[in-house]
């Protein structure tokens, strides 16, 4: 049986029951630690400069949206939000590894949408850092996925060797 007192969001593998980011829609005031949609930010980046580059505004990207249309100025957020709006939608991963490897992100990336424990693993990989669950998600589960595997042959975002350059 589920229990709904459990966190249903993690973060560098850890379950967090206070994370002070909330989403805004864009008719909304944004105050500290919001989370907006990239097309406030393109609407809005003289305004919100100063509480991006405070650490207290993050973007959600939606499953259209690229890396490409946020670039460089992904340094800008403290958090970047990806959304999976599907199980089998796997853009969210691609848009995750540009960011950490050709834009250079060094930010928290967060999972949103359709997350199941089955993707977390690979998630990892591509260099999310913390997960919001969907809400039939067990958390000890999830933490288990983490160690799916003990050694992957292909490289990945935290590692960018091959198998055989690590030994």
């Amino acid at each position: 049986m589920e229990n709904l007192n459990k966190p249903t969001l993690l973060k560098d593998r850890q379950p967090v029951n206070d994370d002070p980011w909330h989403w805004v829609n864009d008719d909304q005031a944004v105050s500290d630690y919001a989370v907006i949609s990239l097309s406030r930010w393109n609407d809005n980046k003289a305004a919100l400069k100063a509480q991006a580059e405070a650490g207290k505004l993050a973007l959600q990207l939606s499953s259209e949206e690229t890396a490409d249309q946020l670039a460089d100025e992904a340094d800008n957020f403290a958090l970047i939000c990806i959304d999976f709006p599907k199980f089998a939608d796997g853009r969210g991963y691609s848009t995750a590894r540009l960011l950490r490897e050709r834009y250079g992100y060094n930010g928290e990336l967060r999972s949103t949408g359709d997350v199941l424990v089955d993707q977390l693993f690979f998630m990892q990989r591509c260099g999310f850092t913390s997960f919001a669950l969907r809400s039939d998600q067990d958390v000890d589960d999830a933490l288990a996925a983490f160690a799916t595997f003990s050694v992957c042959y292909q490289n990945d975002v935290n590692d960018p060797r091959p198998l055989h350059r690590r030994r």
